[in-house]
């Protein structure tokens, strides 16, 4: 499959979300304060880019983040509504780039680039299964070892 017949630079997705208690910082132990976590945002982030992948990609594929370089500009407090954006900035062979925006009902609160990489989940899946058969293997003689 050729990436660039189904993924084109220009198209975007965007969503919005709402913060809620288990977003905050404090609650996931990133931070001390009551305001959406780094990790949050960026998973917002990572979700809408995956969406905008998952809805053009054939079946039988799917995405996986590979790099993400994100500044986290401003706060956002539990209630507020957050809307993401992914913008494709570029197709090259089996990944694909990102511009990641966010903003609150205030101002923008996070920018920055995400990267993606094209997989074939059933592929993908056999070489988990393979490292996970590798640590229990190892898991299982470091228990015999003792």
């Amino acid at each position: 499959m050729n990436v660039s017949d189904h993924i084109i630079s220009g198209m975007s997705f965007e969503q919005t979300f709402l913060v809620e208690e288990e977003h905050l910082a404090k609650h996931i132990g990133s931070g001390s304060v009551r305001v959406l976590a780094t990790p949050w945002m960026i998973a917002f982030m990572e979700r809408v880019s995956h969406q905008l992948l998952a809805e053009r990609l054939p079946s039988g594929y799917s995405s996986v983040g590979f790099i993400v370089d994100i500044q986290h500009m401003a706060p956002s407090p539990v209630g507020s509504i957050v809307k993401v954006r992914a913008n494709v900035v570029k197709v090259s062979g089996v990944q694909v780039s990102f511009e990641v925006l966010a903003w609150d009902e205030h101002e923008q609160i996070g920018r920055g680039r995400h990267i993606r990489v094209i997989i074939q989940p059933e592929r993908f899946l056999k070489r988990v299964a393979s490292k996970a058969a590798s640590a229990q293997d190892a898991h299982s003689k470091e228990i015999q070892a003792s």
